[in-house]
C-alpha cells in the first residue's frame, strides 16, 4: 500500500514537471536565474554594511590571500600569480605616493594598452583610494587632452609605446598642471618622468586601509569613455556598485574558479574591464591576456592554454567564422563565450563550425542603469524578462518616431508602451536601485540622457537610445541604435566628431556623417554625404590623408557620397534616414560615390566593388 502511494506520488510529480516544462519551457532557466539573483542580493547587502565599502579590490586581496600562488595573468608566455600582482601593485602605489601628491578621491589617467602593467596600475590606484580614468589608446590630440581634463585627472601614466602620442599634447598637459609619467626606464623629454625605475625602488609591503577609508557604494571607481553627439568622448561615471553588478555576469553564465578566461578585448572598454578583468577577479580565475584580438591566433592560444571561457564582441566571432577553415576547428576546450553584439546568423554559424560553445549574450551601456543577460541561450536575443530584474530596474519599451528621433507622446503629453512584438525605445526608471550617474563634468549631456514626465508628471527615466523588441515569450532583441552615434568594430563612433574633421579638408563645405549596414557585418560602418565648395572637386588624396592622421580606423568614413546640396530638417538638422536606407549601391545612387581602399585611399565606387562587399569577398 505504501509503495503504491509512493509510486503514485512520483508519477504525479513527474507529470507535473512535464506539464510545467511543456507550458513553460524556460522554467528551469528562470528558476536558476532566480536562485543566483537572490544569492547575489544577499551577498551585496553585506558589502554595504562594511566600512569602507567592500569593493572589487577587496575581493582581489581576498583571492591573493586565499590562493597566492594561483596564476592570475598569462601574458605572452609569462605567468603572474595573484601574490605577484598584489606585491607589484603595492610597489606602484608606493612609488606614486612618494613622487606625486595623489590622495583619496583624486583621479589618475591610465593610457596603456593590454598588458599586465595596466592591471597592476589600476590595482595600485584603487589601493590609494583613487579613480582610474581609462583612456582609449586610439585617441589623439584634442580628444586626448579633453579626456584627461574632463575628469579632473591629476596625473597621466602612459605606456612606453605611447610616449610619442603624449609628447604631441605635452604643452597642453603642462598648461593643465598634469604630472606625466611613462612606464619606461629613461626619458629625455622635459615634462615626462619615468615610472619603472621608481617602482623598482619601492617597497612591496601592503598599504593601509585608511588610504581609502571613505570609499562608498556610490563613489566613482572608474571613468570609461563613450562617444556621443558632442563630438568628443564623454567620461561615464562607473561606481563601485556598477563594477560589482557588471562583474556578476560571469556568475550568471556559470563560470567557476577552475575556468581559464581568454581576454583580448581592450581593457579601457566596458566589456574588457568589467565583463573580463573585474568578473575574473570575483571568480578567482586565471586570465590569458592578449594585446589585441587575432583571428589567426585565437584558437591556437585557446588550445595552448586550455582556455575554457572567452569574452567577446560580436565582430570578433564574425572574424573567427570568416577565417580559413581547419580540420581541428572543434578541437578545443572552450565551453562558454560571454559578450555583446553577436548577430543571430553569426551565432548559428559559430556553433556549427566550432562545436558546442554556450554563447551568453548580454546588453548594457557604459553609462546606463540596466543590463540584460540571455541566460537561457535563445539565439539572437540579448536577454529575457524576469520579474526580479524588472523590479530592481523598472524598464519599458516606448513608442518612438525615428524621423523626429523623439518619443511619441499622447494628448496628455505622456509616452506609451509598445505591445509585445513591436519595436520601441528602451527607457529605465531612475531610482535608488537603478541610479544614473551620468558623465563627469558634463551636466548638459547628462540631462540629455534623462527623459522626464514619461508616464506620470515628475518621473525620470534613462534614455538608452536603443530600439528593442520583446517577443511573446519575454525574450528581448536589440533592433537598432538611434541618434548621432553608430557602432562599428565594437567602438561607438560620434558622427559630429567625424564631420568636424572632414570640414577641415579644403574642398569640403558641408558634411553629413551616418552609419550604413553592410551584409554580413555587425553594426554600421561610416559613410559621409558631402557638399563640395564651389568650383572644387573631391580631393581623394587630401581627404584620405586627413582621416588617416586624425581618426582611428573604425571611425574613418568608408564610403563618400558627393551631393549638390544636403537635405536638412525644419530646424536645420541633417536628415539621415533616407541616406542610411539608400546605402552605397551605385546601381541606385546616381551621385558620385567613393570607397576607402586601405592601400589606395579613396577611389571611385564601382559595381564590382559593391558586389564584392555584399558577397563577402572584400573584407572591411
Amino acid at each position: 500500500m505504501t509503495s503504491n502511494l509512493l509510486y503514485t506520488f512520483l508519477a504525479g510529480f513527474l507529470t507535473l514537471i512535464l506539464l510545467i516544462y511543456i507550458k513553460y519551457p524556460y522554467f528551469l532557466h528562470d528558476l536558476r536565474y532566480t536562485i543566483i539573483a537572490i544569492g547575489i542580493r544577499i551577498r551585496t547587502s553585506k558589502f554595504k554594511k562594511q566600512t569602507p565599502y567592500y569593493t572589487i579590490l577587496d575581493r582581489f586581496l581576498e583571492q591573493a590571500k586565499n590562493q597566492p600562488e594561483k596564476t592570475f595573468i598569462i601574458f605572452e608566455g609569462r605567468r603572474f600569480t595573484y601574490s605577484y600582482a598584489d606585491k607589484e601593485s603595492n610597489k606602484i602605489a608606493r612609488a606614486l605616493q612618494k613622487h606625486t601628491d595623489l590622495k583619496e578621491g583624486d583621479t589618475a589617467a591610465v593610457f596603456l594598452g593590454n598588458e599586465p602593467d595596466f592591471v597592476w596600475l589600476w590595482l595600485a590606484l584603487s589601493k590609494l583610494g583613487c579613480t582610474a580614468a581609462l583612456l582609449n589608446t586610439n585617441i589623439r590630440s584634442k580628444s586626448l587632452l579633453h579626456c584627461f581634463s574632463c575628469c579632473d585627472a591629476k596625473i597621466l601614466v602612459a605606456g612606453a609605446d605611447l610616449q610619442g602620442e603624449v609628447e604631441e599634447v605635452l604643452p597642453g598637459l603642462k598648461d593643465l598642471g598634469a604630472h606625466v609619467f611613462v612606464l619606461g626606464q629613461g626619458s629625455c623629454v622635459d615634462g615626462i618622468e619615468t615610472l619603472s625605475d621608481k617602482i623598482q625602488e619601492a617597497s612591496d609591503q601592503p598599504l593601509s586601509l585608511q588610504l581609502r577609508a571613505n570609499v562608498k557604494i556610490s563613489s566613482p571607481a572608474l571613468y570609461i569613455y563613450t562617444s556621443g553627439t558632442t563630438g568628443l568622448p564623454k567620461a561615464a561615471v562607473v561606481t563601485h556598485r556598477k563594477v560589482w553588478f557588471a562583474s556578476f555576469v560571469l556568475t550568471f553564465a556559470g563560470v567557476t574558479s577552475s575556468d581559464i578566461l581568454y581576454l583580448c578585448l581592450p581593457l579601457y572598454h566596458t566589456s574588457g574591464f568589467l565583463l573580463g578583468l573585474a568578473a575574473a577577479i570575483d571568480r578567482g580565475l586565471t586570465v590569458v591576456l592578449k594585446r589585441r584580438f587575432s583571428a589567426s591566433q585565437f584558437w591556437d592560444d585557446c588550445r595552448k592554454y586550455n582556455v575554457t571561457s572567452v569574452v567577446y564582441i560580436g565582430e570578433m566571432l564574425r572574424y573567427l567564422c570568416n577565417s580559413p577553415k581547419k580540420d581541428n576547428d572543434k578541437n578545443h576546450k572552450v565551453r562558454l563565450a560571454v559578450g555583446v553584439g553577436v548577430r543571430a546568423d553569426t551565432w548559428e554559424q559559430f556553433l556549427q563550425r566550432f562545436g558546442h560553445v554556450r554563447i551568453c549574450e548580454c546588453y548594457g551601456l557604459t553609462e546606463g542603469n540596466i543590463a540584460f543577460i540571455n541566460y537561457s541561450g535563445k539565439i539572437g536575443a540579448i536577454g529575457r524578462e524576469h520579474f526580479l530584474h524588472k523590479r530592481g530596474s523598472p524598464y519599458f519599451l516606448i513608442r518612438f518616431d525615428t524621423e523626429t528621433e523623439e518619443p511619441v507622446r499622447d494628448s496628455k503629453g505622456f509616452c506609451t508602451e509598445v505591445p509585445r512584438g513591436e519595436t520601441g525605445l528602451l527607457v529605465v526608471k531612475i531610482g535608488e536601485t537603478s541610479p544614473f550617474q551620468g558623465y563627469a563634468k558634463n551636466q548638459q549631456q547628462t540631462e540629455k540622457k534623462i527623459l522626464k514626465d514619461v508616464f506620470v508628471k515628475g518621473d525620470r527615466y534613462f534614455n538608452s537610445g536603443d530600439l528593442m523588441r520583446m517577443d511573446q515569450q519575454g525574450f528581448v532583441y536589440f533592433q537598432d541604435r538611434v541618434g548621432d552615434t553608430f557602432r562599428w568594430k565594437g567602438e561607438n563612433v560620434a558622427t559630429t566628431e567625424v564631420a568636424d574633421h572632414l570640414l577641415t579638408v579644403d574642398c569640403i563645405e558641408e558634411a553629413n556623417v551616418y552609419g550604413v549596414k553592410v551584409p554580413g557585418h555587425e553594426g554600421r560602418i561610416g559613410m559621409a554625404a558631402l557638399k563640395l565648395k564651389e568650383n572644387m572637386d573631391f580631393d581623394c588624396k587630401a581627404a584620405h590623408q586627413h582621416v588617416k592622421n586624425f581618426l582611428p580606423s573604425y571611425a574613418r568614413p568608408r564610403f563618400i557620397r558627393i551631393q549638390p546640396c544636403l537635405d536638412v530638417t525644419g530646424t536645420y538638422k541633417h536628415t539621415k534616414v533616407k541616406l542610411m536606407e539608400e546605402g552605397f549601391d551605385p546601381a541606385i545612387i546616381k551621385d558620385p560615390l567613393f570607397f576607402l581602399d586601405d592601400a589606395k585611399g579613396y577611389i571611385p565606387m564601382t559595381q564590382d566593388i559593391y558586389d564584392s562587399l555584399v558577397e563577402g569577398k572584400l573584407r572591411l
